[in-house]
């Protein structure tokens, strides 16, 4: 993956949607890092894509199904709680695009 698109995703996820800044507030599901992964895995199919880091203390990751098309961003911290952060359908994998090749 592109070196940018980790810190753009950082940043993206620091902003919370609009409607939880219209009510004040946010909810996230966390746990136990192996408890989160093994319920991706058997519920919906999903494996490991991509990582990268937001900050020293944070590991953001994309899981995906090729086979549902299911995709969930998890962040997780140093002390091994992870936290979903954003899901959705339709996942595509990508090419890499050749280096000097506009995306």
């Amino acid at each position: 993956m592109p070196r940018f698109v980790f810190p753009l995703l950082a940043i993206l996820l620091a902003i919370p949607p609009a409607p939880a800044l219209a009510q004040g507030r946010v909810t996230l599901i966390c746990g136990q890092r192996d408890q989160i992964l093994g319920q991706l895995r058997t519920r919906f199919g999903e494996e490991l894509r991509a990582t990268g880091l937001a900050g020293p203390t944070r590991i953001v990751e994309l899981f995906a199904s090729d086979a549902t098309g299911s995709w969930t961003i998890t962040v997780t911290s140093v002390d091994g709680t992870t936290c979903l952060m954003a899901s959705g359908q339709n996942y595509q994998a990508t090419a890499p695009q050749p280096p000097g090749e506009p995306t």
